[in-house]
This record gives C-alpha cells, sequence and structure tokens, in this order.
C-alpha cells in the first residue's frame, strides 16, 4: 500500500508539473472576453476537464497501439517526449509559457469561439504533446493493477486541480497576482526540465545499447 502511495504521489507531481494548473488558468483568463460573467467561468471550466478526462482514456487505451502501427518503440518516445518537455521546461523557466506559442490574431479569434474550452484550451493548450508522451510513457511504465490505478488516479487528481484552477482563475489572480503566478509556473519549470532530462536519459541509455 505504501508503494501505491508513493507511484500516485510522483505521478501526480509529474502531470501537475507539466499540465500547470495555474498557468493554464491564467491562459484561459487571457482568452476570455471581460464580460464574462463567473456562470460561464464554471461551464467552461466542466467543460475543459471533461474534454482531458475523456483525451487521457483515449490516449490511455491507443497509445501503445499506436506506437506499434508506426512501429515506434517506447524509448525512442521516451527521447523524443523528453526534448518536447524541455522545450516547454525552457520556455516556463524564461516566463513564455503564458502565450502557448499564439499570435495575437490567434487571441482574438478565440475570443469569438464559443466552443473555444475545447479547442484551444483544453487541446492542446492543456492536453498537448508533452502530456500525451508522458502519458503513453507513464503508461508503459506501469507494471501491474496497481501501479495503473496509482497513475490513473494521480491524472484524475490533476484534473480536478486544473479544474478548480479555472473555475477560481479570477481569484488565483487576484491572490497571487501576476508575480505569484510567474515564479509558481517558474518552479514548475524546473521539475518540468528535470523530468525531461530523466526520460531523454533514460530512453537513451537503452537505445544505445540496443544499437551500439
Amino acid at each position: 500500500m505504501t508503494n501505491f502511495f508513493d507511484l500516485l504521489l510522483q505521478d501526480t507531481i509529474t502531470m501537475m508539473a507539466i499540465m500547470d494548473p495555474l498557468g493554464v488558468s491564467a491562459i484561459m483568463l487571457s482568452l476570455l472576453s471581460e464580460g464574462t460573467d463567473k456562470k460561464e467561468v464554471s461551464k467552461i471550466a466542466l467543460k475543459s476537464t471533461t474534454t482531458i478526462i475523456i483525451a487521457f482514456f483515449v490516449v490511455l487505451v491507443s497509445g501503445n497501439f499506436l506506437l506499434k502501427l508506426f512501429g515506434i518503440e517506447i524509448d525512442s518516445l521516451k527521447v523524443m517526449g523528453g526534448i518536447v518537455l524541455l522545450l516547454m521546461a525552457i520556455k516556463m523557466v524564461n516566463g513564455l509559457a503564458e502565450s502557448k506559442n499564439q499570435t495575437k490574431e490567434e487571441r482574438v479569434e478565440a475570443k469569438n469561439q464559443e466552443e473555444f474550452s475545447i479547442i484551444p484550451l483544453a487541446i492542446p493548450i492543456i492536453f498537448g504533446p508533452g502530456i500525451f508522451a508522458t502519458i503513453v510513457i507513464l503508461r508503459n511504465q506501469s507494471d501491474g493493477f496497481y501501479s495503473l490505478s496509482a497513475f490513473v488516479l494521480a491524472y484524475l487528481v490533476v484534473a480536478f486541480s486544473i479544474y478548480l484552477a479555472l473555475k477560481n482563475s479570477v481569484y488565483i489572480r487576484k491572490y497571487l497576482g501576476i508575480t505569484g503566478s510567474k515564479i509558481i509556473s517558474r518552479l514548475m519549470g524546473l521539475i518540468v526540465g528535470a523530468i525531461a532530462v530523466q526520460f531523454i536519459v533514460s530512453g537513451l541509455s537503452v537505445l544505445i545499447k540496443e544499437y551500439v
């Protein structure tokens, strides 16, 4: 049972750092018009959270199938996923993750979309390539019922924290301020960077032994 809670805590911290609930709540506020009321914000939060939960189970079930379909080894995905996470981490540490590579025109367009809670907020802003690769990697590292259960529960905990962050985004910005949010985002960036290096080293070590 101790091992279960250790895995739960480890997977929760990993995915929490990558998905960055406080960061995505700030992005949501930048996409919303100033006249959006609390009720609408709650609807957006619920719809976005539901979307990323569905996306998680789709990737959880079909991730290995996609790897086999394209002939991709899990260690190759570790290296590539690690690189993606490392680039994300660098942006987070440098304070560039807030924009999520959106142009001004895309921001204006997003504000005019009634269903932007699904695209682009849920996918790809919250559920992007970084978390996609992480889910596939962690799924393959889960050997047994307890480890898989801890992994699924960890994601649901993270998804719930994202829901709370989105729903209360106005209050979070009010109490933390811009500076506080950026500090937390940079700290999360350091954790994501460390996770990325672990993925890269783990994948490369196996690939080198296999091909060299």
